[in-house]
């Protein structure tokens, strides 16, 4: 492909060089260069990527996009303002705009993304259709499973990504889309046909500063697809979004359980099998189950139904295709002990998550709740004294432990946890060591009892320093209940 057809679309302040020059591939990372690449310098937090461009040079690169000058003899040097945002772009055009070729869905809110794109992924492949999915837990593109390191991967990445799954006889992919990727235009360039909004509480601010900057990055997404946003309107910030988008090119969708939307779920039961309600469409009423209990699994299955609905799935699918789906790894896993407790493992990582993981837990048992948690490190604090304050609430007892500190202290982030704490209640443990912490709540717990293990999920490592070690709540949770 010619440089010049890379560049389409993209606006160029400066430019020295031949637009003619043949490309091979598109790189930022120099460690990856190779002859025939164009080095992408991208200026991050931690890095600036102008300061790697000899290195691509001696690897063989001739092409530069920047937005500082460098200084690189005899190379082509294209000169723009930003070039995170210029590499959406310029991916798109070399894999040649994969995602037109597919029904791209992009999921974005604070709660709920992962288990919705699995429910439409669950849901369309019941229907003999290979869907494939970019988020939290992996990427599927078809042929290949690739575990995730982010929600929402690098634009160079995901367009290669899509490129593969088009060459995989893809034509549909459902994507979580975090309030990051929005914001660092990495789904630039993304063709996105449907848009889900779950919902909004504060979380990243250390990121956004505010929730109401977060709102605005998510709403960007509903501004970038062509056919159908579907929005849940019992959420006040998803009632904003739906305002804001209504000058949008694609139509609005509203779901709810309590507002009156579009699509709704009426005689809502919820029990420790599942959820029960009835879908109430402009066309029609079906009855929807699903095996995952909780409220936020009506909201969920709702969100992904209501898609369904959008992309003209006859109704007789929708209500088969829900009823299949088993779940999500790691979110609201459950595993059975021998004396008639019950460990769940869930990803609830923010305070609005883990008091419906722990409300959702209480309205079963038949003993104590017993809850295991942490706050990760380098990530937003003022959430951690908040998390505190529910898991007391909502707990008989809550064993406070380290989730992934990175390079934070362990122990000053479970200070911050007790800061949300009434500290004369003696409901509350103070355990470091995660290992211990789960073997503690596992071996006071009796029959009748659960064991909520929350904030990592499907994650099968921990980050201590800069160091990922190998750990898997499950795992730790089951050799406990073996030995009981």
């Amino acid at each position: 492909m010619k440089l010049r057809e890379i560049l389409y679309g993209i606006d160029v302040l400066d430019f020295r060089g031949d637009m003619d020059t043949d490309i091979e591939g598109i790189c930022y990372d120099s460690r990856k260069a190779s002859e025939g690449d164009v080095f992408i310098c991208i200026k991050g937090f931690s890095s600036n990527g102008h300061e790697y461009a000899s290195k691509a040079y001696e690897k063989g690169c001739r092409v530069f996009l920047v937005q500082e000058d460098i200084e690189v003899e005899g190379a082509t040097v294209v000169k723009v303002e930003n070039t995170r945002r210029e590499m959406a772009k310029a991916a798109s055009n070399f894999y040649n705009n994969p995602s037109k070729g597919i029904q791209l869905t992009g999921v974005t809110g604070t709660n709920g993304k992962t288990t919705i794109t699995y429910l439409v992924k669950s849901s369309l492949e019941s229907m003999g259709r290979d869907s494939g999915i970019v988020g939290t837990i992996k990427t599927y593109t078809g042929k290949r499973d690739i575990e995730s390191e982010r929600t929402t991967p690098e634009s160079l990445e995901l367009q290669q990504y899509f490129h593969e799954m088009v060459g995989n006889g893809i034509d549909s992919c459902v994507m979580e889309v975090s309030s990051h990727s929005l914001e660092l235009d990495r789904v630039d360039g993304c063709d996105f046909k449907y848009g889900i909004f779950t919902n909004l509480t504060p979380e990243h601010m250390d990121f956004h500063g505010d929730i109401e900057s977060y709102m605005n990055a998510k709403e960007k997404l509903f501004h970038m697809t062509s056919k159908a946003n579907i929005i849940n309107i019992d959420d006040e910030w998803g009632r904003r979004i739906y305002e804001n988008v209504k000058c949008a090119k694609a139509k609005r969708i509203s779901y709810a359980i309590r507002e009156q939307a579009d699509i709704m779920a009426k005689g809502v039961k919820i029990s420790s099998e599942g959820v029960k309600y009835t879908m109430v469409t402009p066309d029609y009423k079906i009855d929807i189950e699903l095996s995952i209990p909780g409220e936020f699994s009506v909201y969920n299955s709702l969100a992904a139904a209501a898609l369904l609905y959008a992309t003209e799935v006859p109704k007789e699918q929708i209500q088969r295709s829900i009823s299949l789906c088993k779940g999500v790894p790691g979110r609201f896993e459950s595993i059975s002990g021998k004396e008639g407790e019950t460990v769940i493992v869930d990803y609830a990582h923010t305070p609005d998550a883990l008091e419906n993981i722990l409300r959702t837990a209480g309205s079963f048992a038949k003993g104590r709740i017993i809850t295991v948690f942490g706050c990760g490190g380098d990530r937003d604090t003022t959430k951690r004294p908040v998390m505190g304050g529910i898991s007391q609430k909502y707990s008989d007892v809550s064993i406070v432990t380290s989730d992934n500190p990175r390079t934070e202290d362990p122990d000053a982030i479970i200070n911050d946890v007790l800061g949300g704490m009434d500290t004369q209640n003696q409901n509350y443990q103070v355990e470091k060591d995660r290992n211990i912490a789960i073997k503690n709540a596992v071996s006071m717990a009796k029959e009748g009892d659960v064991v909520v293990i929350a904030g990592k999920g499907h994650e099968t490592y921990q980050i201590i320093g800069s160091e990922k070690i190998h750990f898997d709540d499950r795992e730790i949770a089951r050799k406990y209940l073996e030995v009981k």
